[in-house]
C-alpha cells in the first residue's frame, strides 16, 4: 500500500506506520458508538453547589494560590472559518442571507467598526463593505478568532485573545503571575506574539501583575492520513499522501506538556466583557476549590490503599458520591486503587437553551463502572438519541483539571483517552472528495479515563462566539 516515499514522509511528521494503519483500519471499521447509560442531571452527575460549598471552595482556591502552579490554557488553533462563512458566500456566491441583513444593519454596533470604516472607500456598497471585513481590509477571513476585534471599551477595543489576559489576572494570578499557554497554528503565531507584545505592559501597569505567556503548536506527530471514499489513501497531484489536522483533541499532548497543579482550559472566543465577567471568575474559583479538595481526600484514601488494610466502604463511598464514578458490587482494593490514580477534571456545565453540540451522560466500562463522559450526537447509537432529548445539560464551559498524581508527578495524560472515540467525516481536496479522521476531542475521548465531575454553572458563563452576528448579543455589547 506504501512506497518508499510513503514511508519517508510519514517517518518525516513524526508519525509511526502502525499508527497510520490503524488510522486506515479505523475508516474501514468504523468507530464504535459509546455505551450510553442515560443523560447525567441534577443529583445525577450534575453537581448544583449551594451558597455555603460555593463560599468555602472560593476561599479554599485564594488561599492555594499562594502555593500552587495555575495555568489558563486557551485553545486558540485555525482561522476564523466558520465565523465568516456566510460572508463569504455573500461576497462570492451572491448569497443574501438573513444574517448578512443582520450584520449591514448593525454594522455600527459591531467593536471592529472603528476600525473598518477606516478601511472602506468614501462611497461603497454592501458586498463591499462585507468584503472589507473578510478580505482586503481587516481580513477576518484569514485571521484566527483570537485576533477578531470582539468588545468596545471607552479606552479602547479588545481583541478576543486580549480578554483572555483580562480573565487570567481575575482568577488564574499565582504569587503575582498570570501564566497563560496559547496553542495557535504555526502560520499565527507571530501575528499573536506582536500584538501581545503591544499590549501586554497595558495589561500588566492595570492589574498589577506579570504575565508569563507561552505558545505551542499542534504537532505535525498527531496529524490523520486522509482516505478516498474507497479507504485507499488519498494522493495529492504530487502522488504524496495528504495528511490532516486531527481536531482539538490533538491538543491533549499540548496539554501534556504544561506543568501545572491546576490547569483552566476554555475556548479563545467564549468571553465576555468586564461588566458581565462577575460569574465567570467566581465559578472558576468555585470549581477549582472543590477540585483542590477532590484531589486532597482522593491522595489521603491513595495513601490508604497502598499501606494496606485501609476500610474499603468509605473510599467506595467517596468514589461513588464525590467522583461520580458507579462501582460494580464485587470492587476490590485494586480497583479503588486505580479510579483514585487518575487525572481529574471538574467541567462547569449550563442548562441546554437549543445550542449545538454534546453533553453529559453516564457510560458503561469495560472495568464494570458507570463513568461521566461528554458526547456528542454522532457517538451515541440511533437507538440511544432519545438520551440526548432528556439531556439537562450542554457540552462544558469550562474545564478546571488536576493533573498531578498523589506524589507529586505528573500523569502522562496520553494514557488516559480513549482511541476508540474518533470521528470520520466527509471532506474534499481539490475538488476531490475524501474522508478525514479526526482524534477523538479534547473534552469527549481525549480525557475519557479522567475523573470527570459535572457542575452546574449559570448561562452567563457561556458566551462564545461561533458566526459573527453573535459579537451582536448582550454579552458583547
Amino acid at each position: 500500500m506504501f512506497t518508499e516515499k510513503d514511508l519517508q514522509q510519514i517517518e518525516a511528521r513524526g508519525i509511526t506506520l502502525a499508527a497510520v494503519e490503524q488510522q486506515i483500519e479505523n475508516f474501514r471499521q468504523g468507530f464504535p458508538f459509546l455505551g450510553i447509560v442515560r443523560a447525567a442531571s441534577p443529583s445525577d452527575g450534575v453537581v448544583v453547589v449551594d451558597e455555603a460549598t460555593a463560599e468555602e471552595a472560593v476561599k479554599r482556591y485564594e488561599a492555594a494560590t499562594q502555593e500552587l502552579d495555575i495555568v489558563k490554557f486557551v485553545p486558540a488553533s485555525g482561522a476564523a472559518t466558520r465565523m465568516f462563512k456566510e460572508l463569504f458566500s455573500f461576497v462570492s456566491e451572491d448569497k443574501r442571507t438573513a444574517g448578512i441583513d443582520k450584520l449591514i444593519e448593525n454594522i455600527e454596533q459591531f467593536a471592529f467598526w472603528p476600525e473598518l470604516k477606516a478601511v472602506l472607500p468614501a462611497e461603497y456598497d454592501d458586498k463591499q463593505l462585507v468584503s472589507a471585513i473578510i478580505k482586503e481590509g481587516l481580513a477576518y477571513g484569514s485571521k484566527p478568532k483570537g485576533l477578531v476585534t470582539f468588545h468596545a471599551y471607552p479606552e479602547g477595543a479588545r481583541k478576543a485573545v486580549e480578554e483572555h489576559l483580562a480573565e487570567g489576572a481575575a482568577y488564574a494570578t499565582a504569587k503575582g503571575v498570570a501564566r497563560i499557554h496559547f496553542t495557535v497554528s504555526p502560520e499565527h503565531i507571530e501575528g499573536f506574539k506582536s500584538l501581545l507584545e503591544e499590549k501586554v505592559p497595558f495589561y500588566e501597569a492595570r492589574y498589577g501583575i506579570r504575565y508569563d505567556i507561552s505558545f505551542s503548536v499542534q504537532k505535525p506527530s498527531t496529524d490523520t492520513i486522509a482516505v478516498n471514499p474507497d479507504n485507499t489513501p488519498f494522493r495529492q497531484d504530487d502522488g504524496s499522501l495528504l495528511f490532516r489536522p486531527a481536531g482539538h483533541g490533538a491538543l491533549i499532548e499540548n496539554l501534556n506538556e504544561i506543568d501545572a497543579d491546576i490547569i483552566f482550559i476554555k475556548n479563545i472566543d467564549n468571553v465576555t466583557t468586564d461588566a458581565r465577567r462577575g460569574d465567570t471568575i467566581r465559578y472558576k474559583k468555585i470549581l477549582a476549590g472543590m477540585l483542590i479538595a477532590l484531589q486532597e481526600r482522593a491522595f489521603e484514601y491513595l495513601k490508604a490503599l497502598e499501606v494496606g488494610g485501609a476500610d474499603l466502604e468509605p473510599i467506595a463511598a467517596f468514589i461513588e458520591q464525590q467522583l461520580c464514578v458507579k462501582l460494580p458490587e464485587n470492587y476490590n482494593a485494586a480497583l479503588l486503587k486505580a479510579i483514585l490514580d487518575r487525572p481529574i477534571r471538574l467541567c462547569g456545565m449550563v442548562r441546554n437553551e437549543g445550542e449545538p453540540g454534546g453533553g453529559p451522560f453516564w457510560v458503561k466500562n469495560d472495568d464494570g463502572t458507570e463513568t461521566l463522559q461528554i458526547a456528542e450526537s454522532s457517538q451515541i447509537a440511533p437507538e440511544d438519541m432519545h438520551l440526548m432529548q432528556s439531556a439537562t445539560h450542554f457540552n462544558p464551559v469550562d474545564l478546571i483539571c488536576g493533573v498531578k498524581n498523589s506524589k507529586g508527578g505528573k500523569f502522562d495524560l496520553r494514557q488516559y483517552t480513549d482511541p476508540a472515540t474518533g470521528f470520520i467525516s466527509s471532506k474534499s481536496a481539490g475538488g476531490r472528495d475524501l474522508r478525514a479522521q479526526e482524534l477523538p476531542g479534547l473534552w469527549n475521548g481525549a480525557m475519557a479515563k479522567w475523573n470527570t465531575i459535572f457542575v452546574d454553572v449559570p448561562i452567563t458563563t457561556f458566551s462564545p462566539v461561533k458566526v459573527v452576528q453573535d459579537l451582536l448579543r448582550e454579552q458583547h455589547q
